[in-house]
């Protein structure tokens, strides 16, 4: 197999397993935001938030394109 296949397989798995592994924390930390909307702490919870999704945001355009670049330099 090639090597870029692999590459974005495991991009792709690792970044799944990251995902799984930190939902859990930002559910709990939306909660707590919801719960208690003022303070500094919330401010600091929610820039994580904004942060895990513009993350996970990027891992998925960075996926979309190690994929169409498998299959355009695999069958291209």
């Amino acid at each position: 197999m090639d090597l870029l296949l692999w590459i974005t397989i495991g991009f792709i798995i690792i970044g799944f397993i990251v995902l799984f592994s930190m939902k859990t924390s930002m559910e709990n930390k939306l909660a707590y935001i919801t719960a208690n909307s003022e303070g500094e702490e919330s401010s600091v919870k929610a820039k994580s938030i904004i942060w895990w999704i513009a993350s996970t945001t990027a891992w998925g355009i960075v996926s979309m394109f190690l994929i169409v670049w498998y299959f355009h330099s695999h069958f291209g």
